[in-house]
């Protein structure tokens, strides 16, 4: 009788203990939609009706309380392609060297993957003060778009190297020792047969570090500068999106609208890459289960 009464009790408990799980799982998980809904909402209400293809293709006036943003996407396109093409090759070249050619657990490996963590915790001020000190001062760049982009390929690069070095680490081994088996030396097997089974995890490195050097403000303001209007090469300053938005709200008074429909503008750059890198990690974890 006395077990039976346990049991009952525990059964009874059991739909409590349950309910607790699934609120401390599902909690936090609408608590961040909801405040991205509310982020994007907000968004919505104050800045879509600015935002169209006029407001995208017009150059900014009276210090950007009106105008649109066309100078701004070029801006921060060219600061984004010098970020990218300086950071993609540096970083899958790590990524190889990490995953292919390091012993696992030695003490290169171990540097160089505590290096990138380092780098990856390191706050985006301190990048735009040591992008000023070197690539603006020491190389003599000045404030331009080509010393953005380079300090924002060293931003990049952990997110980069890692993702690169996980896609590389999951292609089984069984390809590698066939390879081998076929005379192909290990830089002839990187090339033609790890790198492009590995590629959905490179190309979602690289939409991954897009959308981090698209988000950044405090880096370019060092590097890139505050000047608005159409760059004609890389070494005039240019104003990235974000640093557009920090200076409507911040030094512009009137400035929130159109700060507003440039937030926006940038949300919605930011979601397609997300949304892309989203599918091609999927497809990555679609291909790894038909491999296995």
């Amino acid at each position: 009788m006395a077990d039976r009464g346990l049991s009952t009790a525990a059964g009874r408990c059991r739909p409590l203990r349950d309910g607790a799980l699934a609120l401390a799982v599902w909690g936090p998980v609408l608590l961040v939609t909801g405040v991205f809904a509310w982020l994007l909402a907000d968004l919505l209400w104050q800045g879509g009706a600015r935002l169209s293809l006029q407001f995208i293709l017009s150059a900014p006036r009276d210090a950007g309380r009106a105008g649109g943003i066309a100078p701004i996407l070029v801006s921060t396109g060219l600061i984004v392609a010098v970020a990218m093409l300086a950071a993609v090759p540096l970083g899958f070249a790590t990524a190889a060297l990490l995953a292919e050619f390091t012993r696992p657990g030695g003490a290169v490996g171990r540097a160089i993957g505590l290096s990138l963590d380092v780098l990856a915790g390191v706050p985006s001020i301190v990048f735009g003060l040591f992008g000023n000190a070197f690539f603006c001062v020491w190389l003599g760049l000045g404030f331009s778009i080509l010393s953005g982009g380079l300090t924002l390929a060293c931003m990049a690069l952990p997110i980069l190297v890692r993702t690169a070095e996980a896609g590389l680490r999951m292609v089984p081994d069984d390809w590698r020792h066939g390879a081998a088996a076929l005379g192909l030396s290990r830089r002839a097997a990187l090339l033609h047969i790890l790198l492009p089974a590995a590629t959905p995890a490179l190309a979602a490195g690289l939409m991954l570090g897009l959308g981090r050097a698209l988000a950044e403000t405090a880096a370019l303001i060092f590097t890139s500068g505050y000047v608005d209007r159409m760059p004609s090469s890389l070494f005039d300053s240019g104003r990235a999106l974000s640093v557009h938005i920090y200076d409507l709200t911040m030094n512009v008074a009137g400035g929130n609208p159109n700060a507003y429909a440039s937030a926006l503008a940038l949300i919605v750059l930011l979601l397609a890459i997300n949304g892309f890198a989203l599918w091609l990690a999927e497809l990555l974890l679609e291909r790894r289960m038909l491999v296995q």
